[in-house]
Parts: C-alpha cells; structure tokens; sequence
C-alpha cells in the first residue's frame, strides 16, 4: 500500500502571522490543499493522513469536507507532535492501524508548506522508494554554499557542483524507517530533525529524484508573495 503524509504541525512563527502558514489563503484556498489535491491525483496513493497540532484538528478536517468531499474518506487527520520526527511517528502510528504490513508499505511525506509539488515528484518517489528503500527529492544548488562552524568566520566553502537544495516529498520504506528509527538514542531523536539524514547516518542509502526551484517551502512573507505569484500564472495545475 502506498500512503502519504502531510506534515502540518508547524506555527509558522517566522511569517508574523496570527495562524500558521500552511493555512494561510492563496487565490481563495489554503496553501496545505494544493499539495493535499496533488497528492489525491495519484491513481496509487491509497489515503493521505495530515499530522496537525491540536487546535487545528477540527479546521483540516472542515477544510477536507468542504473543498474535497468526494476525496474525504481518503484523507485521515492525525494529531501533530511536538516536532517534525513525533508528527511523522505519530502518522506512522495511525498507519498501522489500517495496512497489511506488507515490507514494501511506502510512505510519501511532505511539507503542508510547500505547495508546488508535482504529480511526477510524487510517482518518481513512489518507484524509487520500492526500488531503493529511501528516497529525498532535491534540486541542485544554484548559490555558492558557505559553512561556519561559529557563525562567525568562514570554515569551509564546499564544491556548488556536490551540493543540492532538500525538499520534500521524501519517501520511505516504512517497515525501514520505523526500524531505523528505533535505533536512535533519545538525544539523536531531539536533534536529527530529517528523516533522509536518520537513513544517511545509519548506512541506508537514499535515492534522489529531481525536484523544481518552483517547489518551493513557504517560510517567510517574501516566500508567500512569490507563492502567490506562482498560482497567479498556474504553477500549482502542472503535473
């Protein structure tokens, strides 16, 4: 079975909003609902569950009903974490419950706050992650990368050409990363905040598929007036 995952259980506390960005409206519609229909547009994703915080539960779910009720009984909503990794464990959780416990169980995970996911991202995932195990989709940097082991002074300027920007979705194996998961100390558990970097530190190899400089994570304002702009000219219909 085949399952996405969105992660919606951010505050946004960077946007200067007074509700998270995820929920914030574009051209009428709520930024989490243009990857949530992306994602209901492929004929092999078996349901969608979103991780949410709890005063947000009842909100999804009445967004759900309202803009895609013919797709509602697809979409479960799971109470969000208090970080990234427990709002991924606790849609796992949920998951679970309803699986066949088949080894090559996939899970599609991606950020509510990046909307211009395509349809081909999410069916190149979908292959490699039955293929490979692991999977992150990326886009090869385009800026010169500048590490600062003190925030202070240069330490190092990597090669642009080995670097590349992480998006989402990322996908998994789940039987894989619940057991990689669960070899993590609790202090790897508070700081390894990516899952691809869970899979990368315990040996397990992770597949790249290309991604778009268009599939962009809404963080500051600057980033929602370039969203806004991108569904003006119809980013979010290309598949």
């Amino acid at each position: 079975m085949i399952f996405g995952a969105i992660l919606a259980g951010g505050v946004g506390s960077r946007m200067g909003e007074d509700i998270p960005k995820q929920f914030l409206d574009i051209e009428g519609k709520p930024v989490i609902l243009y990857s949530l229909e992306k994602f209901l547009q492929s004929p092999r994703m078996d349901l969608v569950f979103i991780g949410v915080s709890e005063p947000w539960l009842d909100y999804t779910r009445e967004l759900v009903q309202k803009y895609l009720p013919e797709n509602a009984h697809r979409v479960h909503i799971v109470l969000g974490g208090s970080g990234r990794n427990d709002t991924l464990q606790n849609i796992i959780a949920a998951i679970d419950k309803v699986r066949t416990g088949d080894p090559k169980d996939i899970i599609v995970t991606h950020d509510a706050a990046r909307p211009f996911v395509k349809l081909r991202m999410i069916e190149e995932n979908i292959d490699a992650a039955l293929q490979c195990g692991a999977v992150n989709t990326v886009c090869p940097a385009i800026d010169t990368i500048v590490m600062s082991q003190d925030g202070v002074t240069i330490s190092d300027i990597p090669n642009k050409l080995l670097m590349y920007y992480g998006h989402s979705p990322q996908s998994f194996q789940i039987d894989l990363l619940k057991r990689l998961y669960s070899t993590l100390t609790q202090e790897e558990k508070d700081i390894l905040t990516d899952a691809c970097k869970i899979c990368s530190l315990r040996g397990q190899e992770v597949a790249l598929v290309k991604s778009e400089y268009t599939n962009l994570k809404i963080t500051t304002p600057g980033d929602y007036l370039i969203a806004k702009a991108y569904v003006a000219a119809g980013i979010h219909l290309q598949e």
